[in-house]
């Protein structure tokens, strides 16, 4: 099968050299489309092979996407291009994909390999993945022996890779389960107290506050990127000595006589207390055309898909901090940005109100009820139709995309059977306090029934559950 991606792979050689047969075997073996050029019959490829070495003809020499390389050895080029035992993996995807980012780290800590094409470095890329996923603009999407996978979930990759399961015997004093603010609070506070924590994360670290462009109500900031704050929080719990596993989902909690069995898609955790700090999702519309239009013009993180919009009109569903909160942000590069609300005032914090006011490209539709979300030729996302709330007159509001922020699920659905949920789905504990119905288990967050969804509040969450967990340690 030929190869898909087009990334520039230039190899520069000689038929008599022994590492130039070496390097081309291992490229032709996996399928890899390079170009060869023979430096004695092309002389001013020689000239280049030595302004790239500082005047030595060493070959072979590569060019991979523009950066140089001086004879790989087999192992640096399994590196490069993305070569396992398994067969070969591609990745597009960009540096602000929280997925990608999660992909990556999960790749990363099981040893693969992966060739990263950069879809805001390359212009035919994102014409690749459109193609890919029959127009839709969904990142990361993987190529795994020539299969495309989009957006693959970390099981899918262990099923396609073949990644063996990891069974730890060590036994944990507390297991954490997700790695938001929350859950890294937790971890820091109780490594500082000597306890053994190991935090379980399905995606990547930093959970929603990650997806936060910037935040500005966080004490101590005046103003602070999500990434920059969790990733200190992140180096801040590994230089206490916490253990942190991304690409991990927890598929049910057993008591026993030691504590807990946490057991997970990469095998079973032991731990003397665990804390619930899973956060929660992003609420779906649930009107006509969303399911179909998701990644192709409907999305719910302006962070991970709104640089795809740039220069262009998008709509923003919803009235709370979050939409007012992203809406600004698409602002700062979108054309021009329509907030949709169905009720005649924001719920928002003034705060954020007022700066509405400040902003000249943002429109604001009030007492608007989404009704569809509508499509033109070839399914092109069009815009939303909504139902204004006085007159009953439907009308369809254009726009090249539209970001929903209508509020949050909490991932709980694995805890059904072993701890009281209310009727969304949040953890049932004392108020204010972290204890659940099952001694030894705490929970933490936005997943904890009457807490306040704001990183500053997750972070006093984080601080609450390790002195509960080490009282009951101690206990």
């Amino acid at each position: 099968m030929a190869e898909i991606s087009t990334i520039e792979i230039i190899m520069y050689g000689a038929d008599w050299c022994p590492d130039c047969q070496r390097a081309k075997k291992i490229l032709e073996e996996y399928q890899i489309a390079f170009t060869y050029i023979n430096v004695e019959i092309d002389k001013k490829s020689t000239q280049l092979v030595e302004r790239i070495n500082k005047g030595k003809r060493i070959i072979p020499t590569f060019s991979i996407g523009g950066d140089h390389y001086t004879n790989p050895d087999n192992n640096v080029l399994a590196r490069l291009l993305g070569i396992n035992e398994n067969g070969r993996v591609v990745m597009y995807s960009a540096d602000w994909c929280p997925d990608c980012r999660r992909a990556k780290s999960f790749l990363n800590d099981n040893g693969i390999n992966y060739l990263t094409i950069d879809v805001e470095k390359y212009e035919w890329a994102t014409k690749a993945v459109e193609s890919i996923n029959n127009g839709k603009r969904i990142i990361p999407t993987l190529l795994i022996n020539h299969t495309a996978y989009t957006n693959p979930d970390n099981k899918k990759l262990i099923e396609v890779l073949k990644i063996g399961q990891e069974r730890s015997d060590k036994i944990y004093d507390t297991i954490i389960i997700g790695g938001g603010a929350t859950g890294l609070t937790t971890s820091i506070y109780a490594q500082r107290d000597r306890f053994l924590s190991v935090i379980l994360e399905k995606k990547n670290i930093g959970g929603n506050t990650f997806l936060t462009e910037k935040i500005e109500n966080y004490p101590g900031f005046n103003s602070i990127s999500g990434p920059e704050l969790m990733e200190r929080m992140e180096t801040q719990a590994k230089t206490y000595g916490a253990e942190i596993k991304t690409g991990v989902e927890v598929t049910s909690i057993r008591q026993n006589s030691r504590g807990f069995d946490v057991e997970t898609t990469l095998g079973n955790f032991f731990g003397r207390s665990v804390v619930v700090a899973v956060g929660s999702t992003y609420r779906k519309l649930n009107i006509p055309g969303e399911d179909a239009l998701i990644g192709s013009g409907v999305h719910f993180c302006a962070t991970c898909d709104g640089a795809f919009y740039r220069d262009r009109d998008v709509a923003v569903v919803g009235g709370g901090n979050s939409a007012l909160e992203e809406a600004i942000f698409l602002a700062g590069f979108c054309r021009k940005v329509k907030i949709i609300h169905r009720r005649s005032e924001f719920s928002a914090s003034q705060t954020y109100i007022d700066k509405l006011e400040s902003v000249s490209n943002i429109e604001i539709y009030l007492n608007q009820t989404p009704v569809e979300f509508t499509s033109g030729e070839s399914n092109k996302f069009q815009g939303v139709k909504v139902r204004n709330n006085e007159n009953s007159q439907e009308r369809i509001i254009e726009a090249d995309g539209v970001f929903v922020f209508i509020g949050l699920i909490p991932n709980t659905a694995f805890l059904k059977e072993v701890l009281e949920l209310d009727q969304q789905g949040f953890v049932i504990t004392p108020p204010g306090r972290v204890e659940t119905n099952i001694q030894g288990i705490f929970a933490a967050g936005d997943c904890r029934k009457g807490t306040i969804a704001q990183v500053a509040s997750a972070t006093g969450e984080g601080v609450v559950a390790s002195y509960a967990l080490k009282n009951y340690l101690k206990n």
